[in-house]
């Protein structure tokens, strides 16, 4: 089969499960926000709002329609670019999402670059010191601080830098607003953890890698330990690397939701965290899709990168 073939017959599947993964997440989302409980309106308006002006609202909103004709009219309000209009703020909620989106982009973003340049040279090198059962004591050092960091809730981390550096220290700001030093406590809130499981997985492939056949022929060949680790083993550890850096981003994406609430950081997971309690349907529907909609849109162009690095993956699923 050509190569040309291949890759056709892998974006054709790529393609249609990101359709119907799309489909299902466009259907997710509008089924949950109409089983919250509690009347959206009524909450926008308050509870003093005459029975006229709900009714009102409600037939301007179309949430007085049955519900296969709201979820027909959310789909061509998509279709169009229509993601409605906060009902609280009275701005669309297109709006609301490029103000708030940059923010969000930045810190996940410099999470995942300080996460990458920090866990692939940490977990190759704990193999490396580690590997044949040498240095018994260090891998049980690792293995318990990684552990443990991992084990510890992005939200409960928050609180802790908080209290270390911005409130015991007086080193760093705890909210937003203070310029590049604000970014500090919120990155590290959200990458210690992550930082530490990817550093557990990189050592176990690591080590995996180091036990193959060509790395074995590569040392007998007297290579100097940085081309034997650089040129030969890191290589192969870029296929597995590349999976887990698209779930790493897509879960930082939606990790900023607890992390900025604890920050005040001016993003959509501080949005998304008023306009729930708010039953502000809209805002709602509309961020849970952008993080919904980007975990999918990630693990296309993984998957993509994949077949691009390692093309006899494509060959298998063919």
């Amino acid at each position: 089969m050509s190569s040309a073939s291949t890759w056709a017959r892998f974006l054709v599947r790529r393609i249609s499960r990101l359709l119907i993964s799309v489909f299902v997440l466009l259907t997710a989302v509008f089924a949950i926000i109409h089983v919250i409980p509690g009347d959206p309106v009524r909450a926008a308006l308050g509870q003093t709002a005459s029975p006229e002006l709900i009714e009102s609202r409600r037939q301007l909103l179309g949430l007085d329609q049955p519900l296969w004709q709201q979820y027909a009219d959310f789909l061509s309000g998509l279709l169009r670019g229509d993601l409605g209009v906060s009902m609280v703020s009275g701005l669309p909620a297109a709006e609301v999402v490029e103000q708030r989106l940059a923010p969000t982009l930045e810190l996940a973003l410099y999470a995942f670059l300080l996460i990458m340049v920090l866990a692939v040279p940490i977990g190759m090198t704990a193999a490396v010191l580690t590997q044949h059962g040498r240095r018994p004591r260090a891998e049980l050092g690792f293995n318990g601080a990684t552990g443990a960091l991992g084990a510890i809730p992005d939200f409960l981390l928050a609180v802790a830098l908080i209290a270390v550096f911005a409130v015991l220290l007086d080193w760093l700001p705890a909210a937003a607003g203070a310029g590049a030093r604000s970014y500090v406590l919120p990155v590290l809130a959200l990458s210690i953890g992550p930082l530490a499981v990817i550093c557990r997985l990189i050592r176990v492939e690591t080590l995996r890698v180091l036990g193959e056949d060509f790395m074995r022929t590569a040392r007998s060949k007297r290579l100097p330990s940085r081309l034997l680790y650089l040129r030969h083993a890191l290589p192969n550890l870029l296929t597995s690397t590349l999976t887990w850096s698209g779930l790493l981003l897509g879960g930082l994406l939606s990790g900023t939701v607890l992390v900025e609430n604890v920050f005040a950081w001016p993003g959509l997971g501080t949005e998304l965290a008023r306009a729930v309690p708010a039953k502000d349907y809209p805002i709602v529907q509309t961020l849970a899709l952008v993080f919904g909609g980007a975990v999918l849109l990630i693990n296309f162009l993984v998957d993509v990168l994949i077949v691009m690095v390692n093309p006899r993956s494509a060959l298998r699923e063919g």
